[in-house]
């Protein structure tokens, strides 16, 4: 069995090559049980949590697939880890081989993550963004942020990229990570005043209050929510999800774990059927996507279980063949 580091997933991922890579894994389908939530109760400490995200290519009697594999995504998360100077969040991919049932590789799960995660961003805005999207606003400039300017540029002309961070000093840090690889970067302390002239609004934070308002969203405007991963957390408010048509990675994770869409559900904001699609919805082309150039749109990911598949099948045949 291979162990494929941080190091070793960078340098076999690229984009656009995995965004293409999902939308394939979209099109031929697989199969993806809800993930697993499991509460860890510690003595005298915050409670931890166990997630685990199965997912496996079909059989022969299910749609065909390039490839016969199957993997599980096992995520730890002890809020107080900072105490013995580890993060918080960890993890470890396991893929399987199912002709036999061996264990394959097991694969560094943040990194994985990152990169399947954007891709997924990246792949919706494909079908949802302008095609002449060239403005982008990162809202948040945690270790993902630099992941989704890069997979949106692989798909959308992006030339100018304004961040917005609570914290200036993490704000210019990516900004100056950004300039570095030939983006116009800034950040910006008028997050109002980026976000009415964005193309692109990428959100990846921790809030659990509206730092986006459906009122600054000028015509035509894409809005990729990432953060908001439990359902009592939010980036976007009443008014965002009023204006736009809605899509999602998956409606079962949505439905279950998206603050930006459980909060206005639950309140009669808006109902299940403004959901307009999944993303293999839209990949398919059973639904539409963006209509015309002055529609807004919002995609809400919460992550799904066949895009870590399918990034760590395409870590692992490049790790195999080289």
């Amino acid at each position: 069995m291979r162990v494929i580091d941080a190091d070793k997933v960078a340098k076999a991922l690229s984009y656009p090559r995995l965004i293409d890579v999902l939308a394939t894994m979209f099109e031929t389908g697989a199969a993806a049980p809800p993930r697993h939530h499991h509460t860890i109760a510690l003595d005298d400490r915050p409670d931890a949590t166990l997630l685990l995200m199965p997912a496996w290519t079909l059989s022969a009697r299910g749609k065909a697939t390039a490839g016969r594999y199957a993997g599980i995504k096992s995520v730890s998360v002890f809020p107080d880890a900072a105490r013995v100077g580890q993060p918080s969040v960890q993890g470890a991919y396991l893929l399987f081989d199912t002709e036999s049932g061996a264990p394959l590789a097991l694969i560094d799960a943040p990194a994985l993550t990152a990169w399947r995660t954007a891709a997924a961003s990246a792949l919706a805005a494909r079908y949802l963004a302008r095609r002449d999207a060239s403005r982008m606003v990162m809202v948040g400039a945690g270790s993902l942020a630099p992941f989704l300017v890069r997979a949106h540029a692989a798909v959308r002309p992006i030339r100018e990229v304004v961040v917005w961070n609570r914290s200036q000093d993490r704000a210019e840090a990516l900004v100056a990570t950004l300039a570095a690889e030939g983006f116009a970067a800034s950040t910006t302390q008028d997050l109002e005043g980026a976000v009415r002239r964005a193309h692109i609004i990428s959100t990846a934070t921790l809030s659990s209050r509206p730092v986006v308002l459906g009122a600054w969203l000028a015509p035509g405007a894409h809005l990729d929510c990432v953060g908001a991963f439990r359902p009592t957390m939010r980036e976007t408010d009443d008014a965002a999800v009023r204006r736009a048509r809605i899509f999602v990675d998956t409606r079962a994770g949505a439905l279950s774990e998206a603050g930006d869409l459980v909060i206005p559900l639950g309140e009669g904001v808006i109902g299940a059927g403004d959901i307009v699609a999944e993303l293999a919805e839209i990949v398919t082309g059973a639904i539409p996507g963006r209509r015309d150039a002055g529609e807004i749109t919002i995609f809400k990911s919460v992550g799904a279980s066949i895009e870590d598949l399918a990034a760590a099948i395409e870590v692992y045949e490049h790790v195999a063949e080289s």
